[in-house]
């Protein structure tokens, strides 16, 4: 039971493969896309520890060299420090041009063997092969790398894309529920954006994904990757409709860098709370019906998203300092900061027009709409 997403992007057009035991037959999989057979694995260290024996079976029986490169888990990882060591490491192995960069992790290790790839001698070939949830659905797709910074999250990075992506659905359940439901928190946004008949699935069956049936996670995946393909193929590089893709981000990176981008707040929770925070906003500017604000939030609430700031222990007294992350986003353009809102749910749009004293009155409300908490471990 296996599906692929194509993302069409003319000669730089590559597959996403998804289904349960790809890692076992990935050098098979790979094989053809490699320009020789040779691979440099980057790999979290955890998932190396679960599965980093399947992998290296799968490549030795397709005659591929494999080296790997292990990084601590986390998103301290996601550093500049840590790509300088990874780049120093490539060229100790006297790696070439046709060597293709692995990564195996989930979207921290993505980022960071992507933005390697990109880097090492002007650009190696890259496959993706994402370990979480997370980046199964968003991160692995669609060729955005990067590191961050103490300015900000990912602002030093490239447009990099992959050659192949595959996405070993069993091996999400190795995963704690709260790093499930994270990634599920990605999976909402597409069809909060432009999908409303997926958010409409997804109420009825978003329980089933995060419980672990099959049908229904693979499903889930490759409709969130068929959507941020489409957008992909139409907007590489985010110069107009990828930027919808950040719906809840700009929110959600202000509260990572408020909480120090620690476990105290991951990266999918921080994407939950900004999407409500998003439509709390649009409604708040009678953009978007109450209604539809409240059902988002409603949705990201039973499965044991966080969807007020008090779920993170954050507060009003803390807004001012959120807004002041967000003047450092890197989609700040003209010193006006970039919103994803919506006119309800599958109707969202970007606005650079929006007054800071309406950002300020939703985050110092006392919580999100019906003042959902998250719950759950």
């Amino acid at each position: 039971m296996t599906e692929t997403v194509p993302v069409e992007l003319g000669a730089r057009r590559y597959e996403i493969r998804i289904g349960p035991g790809l890692i076992d037959r990935a050098g098979a999989l790979m094989r053809p896309v490699l320009p020789r057979p040779r691979v440099i694995v980057i790999a979290d260290e955890r998932v190396r520890a679960l599965h980093g024996d399947r992998l290296a079976r799968a490549l030795a029986e397709a005659d591929i060299r494999a080296d790997v490169l292990p990084v601590p888990p986390g998103e301290a990882s996601k550093s500049f420090d840590r790509l300088g060591a990874l780049l120093d490491a490539l060229l100790g192995l006297g790696i070439e041009r046709g060597d293709t960069v692995v990564a195996f992790g989930g979207g921290v290790i993505g980022d960071l063997a992507g933005v390697t790839a990109a880097l090492a001698l002007r650009g190696l070939p890259f496959v993706q092969i994402p370990t979480s949830l997370l980046a199964q659905v968003d991160s692995a797709v669609g060729g955005k790398t990067g590191v961050n910074s103490r300015h900000g999250k990912n602002l030093i990075g490239a447009f990099h894309q992959p050659r192949l992506v595959l996405s070993d659905t069993a091996v999400l359940d190795s995963l704690s529920a709260r790093e499930l439901r994270a990634g599920y928190a990605e999976i909402v946004k597409y069809g909060a954006i432009d999908r409303p008949a997926f958010f409409d699935w997804l109420e009825s069956e978003g329980r089933a994904v995060i419980d672990g049936d099959t049908a229904a996670r693979i499903h889930a995946i490759a409709e969130s990757c068929r959507a941020k393909a489409e957008v992909v193929a139409a907007d590489e590089r985010e110069s107009g409709r990828r930027a919808l893709l950040n719906l809840g981000h700009t929110f959600g990176h202000a509260l990572e860098a408020e909480t120090g981008y620690s476990d105290r707040l991951l990266h999918g929770e921080g994407v939950a709370l900004g999407m409500v925070l998003a439509f709390t906003l649009s409604a708040r500017l009678g953009l978007c019906p109450p209604a539809d604000a409240e059902r988002v939030a409603a949705h990201l609430a039973a499965v044991g998203l966080p969807t007020g700031l008090d779920a993170i222990g954050l507060g009003p007294d803390d807004a001012e300092a959120l807004i002041a992350h967000m003047t450092r986003d890197k989609k700040v353009a003209d010193g006006r900061t970039t919103f994803v809102l919506a006119r309800g749910i599958g109707r969202a749009f970007t606005s650079r027009d929006v007054d800071p004293a309406d950002v300020a009155a939703v985050l110092r409300a006392p919580s999100g709409p019906g003042a959902h908490r998250r719950t759950g471990s």
